[in-house]
């Protein structure tokens, strides 16, 4: 038994039920939130104390720090921060609504900010902790018809990678989970939120969603375990790929960047100019 308390976002269905029922089953202590409360109560039911239903919109800023407080309250500590609550905007660039991009990085992005910085002064007085940001593969590969979640996960790394050396002084562990397709509902049409389409990327946006039908999807209950083996890691990854998926598309996406920087490098020093020491005043 371990005996670590988690604080879930997104903890009504996909992963992040999985991974609360999961550390549920082995003892642990769970904060499980959702933007409606009745996708979580029925956790309590089955977990009773251990369990903490809260209801939490990740895009109400003014709620964010209320419902923090009352699992720390409730629990005396938080040991776990996992930031799942998250969806994706299908459409090609020229066809999203500049409303729905807004919203789609209020959720992805600045969802997982505000719980981040309302759980983090408590992670530094504990001096220990772990924050968990689920990315995908998404956010190391970018693809047509899906550059609004692509950006959106890009900025998730970006932030947690910076996040990770300003921490790790106060004992505060960070890991970014990176899945590739998993046989969840977030690639339901209930889940996804497609943009008007333009008739001139029909074509595009056909292949992709073919593309994606013929994908090997992975099953979402053997996640469980590598991600118990994560946060129970002396020193977990700051990146982790889950599943099969994102290691292959990595090499080969980084191969090519590597090869393009390499190509233009002359073109690159010829810009540096003439080097030479520059005092910004302080």
């Amino acid at each position: 038994m371990s005996g670590k308390v988690w604080f879930i976002t997104g903890a009504s269905r996909g992963f992040g039920r999985i991974w609360a029922e999961a550390a549920l089953e082995r003892g642990d202590r769970v904060a499980a939130t959702a933007r409606s409360l009745t996708g979580v109560v029925d956790l309590a039911k089955k977990y009773g104390g251990a369990v903490l239903p809260l209801a939490l919109d990740v895009t109400d800023s003014h709620a964010i720090g209320s419902v923090v407080a009352k699992a720390y309250s409730h629990f005396g500590r938080i040991d776990i921060v996992l930031n799942n609550a998250g969806y994706a905007l299908v459409g090609a660039i020229e066809e999203a609504i500049e409303a729905d991009v807004r919203a789609e990085f209020d959720t992805n992005f600045f969802g997982a900010l505000r719980v981040i910085q309302a759980t983090l002064p408590i992670l530094r007085q504990q001096r220990s902790g772990h924050i968990i940001g689920v990315s995908s593969v998404a956010g190391i590969v970018a693809g047509p018809i899906t550059g609004f979640y692509n950006a959106s996960k890009f900025a998730l790394e970006a932030l947690h990678e910076s996040l990770a050396q300003e921490v790790k002084g106060f004992g505060v562990k960070v890991t970014l989970l990176e899945p590739g397709a998993y046989a969840t509902d977030f690639a339901s049409m209930a889940s996804l939120r497609i943009s008007p389409a333009i008739e001139a990327y029909g074509t595009t946006r056909a292949e992709v969603f073919a593309a994606g039908a013929r994908l090997a999807f992975g099953e979402p209950k053997a996640t469980a375990g590598a991600i118990m083996t994560i946060v129970d890691a002396e020193n977990p990854p700051l990146r982790f790929f889950v599943g099969t998926e994102g290691l292959p598309l990595a090499r080969a996406a980084y191969a090519d960047r590597l090869a393009t920087w390499e190509e233009w490098q002359a073109l690159s020093n010829a810009a540096q100019g003439e080097t030479r020491p520059h005092n910004v005043a302080s």
